[in-house]
């Protein structure tokens, strides 16, 4: 697969806390030279990223997280960070769901969860983070079965910030339970150009990841 398809797939994202503006700024110029799908980076950085696309004239969309990285907020807080989001430029929107909620069986009220927040996004993308790392092989496919009954765009494998990220695996798992329009995302532990290829082959039509571009920027600057 030729790297320009997959960097097109490609979330660039930087979601540490300690995120400076310059660093931001930095993954900006990158997504932009290489042609990711979106940069993916904290909500409170959102408006100032949004007016530095957009002074650079590039297609490449802005993304941020709400719900992040835990999923503990209720649905109004998650709909206000989503409209918050929206109104200070976001493009696309991803969310945490209540992991505890999916636990305890009430599968209507995460479905309603996340139609509230579609709701707020405007019309905006929205991805769901299910947190696979932390559910069962039936709670992963009970998601599934949640994301196709609302009005969400993906389902999303990660956060990458709890005790693992996308497998193989879970994508494949995914595939086969999603239905039709119903897109994936892959997210966590993507460490090269291989990974993200198996991914995309296996469903993903989306990557949470910044390895890919560092990879790509340390071959140009060592020349392999």
């Amino acid at each position: 697969m030729e790297r320009s398809k997959i960097l097109s797939m490609v979330d660039h994202t930087l979601l540490k806390p300690e995120a400076t503006w310059a660093q931001i700024q930095e993954i900006c110029d990158d997504a932009m030279r290489y042609g990711t799908a979106t940069v993916c980076i904290p909500a409170s950085h959102v408006a100032r990223c949004k007016a530095y696309m957009q002074a650079h004239g590039t297609r490449v969309g802005v993304c941020t997280v709400i719900g992040f990285p835990t999923g503990y907020s209720t649905t109004a807080v998650k709909a206000f960070e989503a409209a918050d989001a929206v109104r200070n430029g976001a493009d696309e929107i991803d969310m945490v769901i209540d992991i505890g909620m999916l636990k305890d069986g009430r599968d209507e009220d995460v479905r309603a969860q996340i139609d509230a927040v579609k709701a707020a996004c405007a019309g905006r993308t929205l991805k769901v983070i299910i947190e696979t790392c932390l559910l069962t092989e039936a709670e992963k496919v009970r998601m599934c079965e949640i994301v196709n009954r609302s009005q969400a765009d993906f389902i999303k494998t990660s956060t990458g910030f709890s005790s693992g990220g996308a497998t193989f695996e879970d994508v494949a798992l995914m595939a086969a339970h999603m239905a039709p329009g119903k897109q994936i995302k892959a997210a966590g532990g993507i460490a090269s150009m291989e990974d993200a290829e198996r991914f995309i082959e296996l469903g993903a039509t989306r990557l949470g990841t910044s390895r890919i571009v560092k990879i790509l920027k340390n071959e140009e600057a060592t020349g392999y």
